[in-house]
């Protein structure tokens, strides 16, 4: 990968409060001010980069979002003023608007949860359109990088894969330029076993660990992962709906600075 220049990378998630049109969407004021904090705090905290996420937005689209979605996505990336790498997603799956956005607001790499492959959802079925988003970054002459996970999480892989086909498939078919592995839920760390084995069948592409990571097992990730992205872990009290904490996120980037 070409955006980092140090060993294990640490990627923090923006986790966006809901954006005017969806259901729990309250003061659009707030959502700029809860993001300005969350990149400030991580910023300060040491972060190698950051993800900026609809998170706030369920239930979610299964594919295409709406355009107030997009503007607002690109207002708030734009409020930040991000002198870090930083990337976009838009979820569920809406890898298009993330690669438009990212492309837009100088953003480094987008988050594409299927990229490759059919996965059972709580939004119905996705099919990865690996052939679009491609085309749709060589018509946007872009080189944003695409970060896609291998068997996301809250969801089922509609025909029975190993992770080790899902890797291949994903990165020798749907062509993407880093892997995420994570647990099946938000929180949830990924068995290490899963890691091992997509390493080792794209042993030349970027693994990040996805999901789960935290100050008590960042080390044992890392022995087969090549970098993280961290959320819950970096919130208030560990609480997934917090404002991120500066000294949570120090305390973390102390173990891997000693680890690199």
């Amino acid at each position: 990968m070409n955006i980092f220049n140090v060993e294990y990378p640490v990627v923090g998630m923006i986790h966006l409060l809901p954006l005017p049109g969806a259901p729990l969407h309250t003061k659009s004021e707030d959502v700029i001010k809860r993001a300005v904090h969350d990149y400030q705090s991580l910023r300060e905290g040491g972060v190698d980069a950051v993800i900026i996420e609809n998170f706030g937005d369920a239930p979610y689209f299964r594919d295409s979002v709406e355009p107030q979605t997009i503007t607002w996505m690109t207002k708030v990336i734009l409020s930040l003023n991000i002198d870090i790498p930083f990337g976009v997603n838009v979820l569920r799956n809406d890898c298009k608007a993330a690669l438009a956005i990212a492309h837009a607001v100088g953003g480094h790499f987008v988050r594409c949860n299927i990229l490759s492959g059919v996965m059972v959802t709580d939004q119905g079925l996705i099919e990865g359109k690996a052939c679009n988003i491609l085309r749709y970054r060589n018509l946007l002459n872009s080189d944003v990088e695409i970060w896609a996970d291998i068997l996301v999480k809250y969801a089922s892989p509609l025909t029975d894969h190993s992770i080790e086909y899902a890797a291949r498939d994903t990165v020798y078919r749907g062509l993407a330029d880093a892997v995420i592995v994570t647990g099946s839920q938000t929180g949830e760390e990924p068995r290490l076993q899963d890691l091992s084995a997509a390493k080792n069948a794209v042993p030349h592409t970027f693994l990040f660990a996805g999901s789960g990571v935290n100050t008590e097992n960042v080390e044992s990730m890392l022995k087969h992962a090549d970098g993280c992205i961290v959320g819950k872990t970096f919130k208030k009290d560990g609480k997934i709906e917090n404002p991120v904490d500066t000294k949570r996120v120090k305390e973390f980037m102390k173990i891997v600075r000693n680890l690199r």
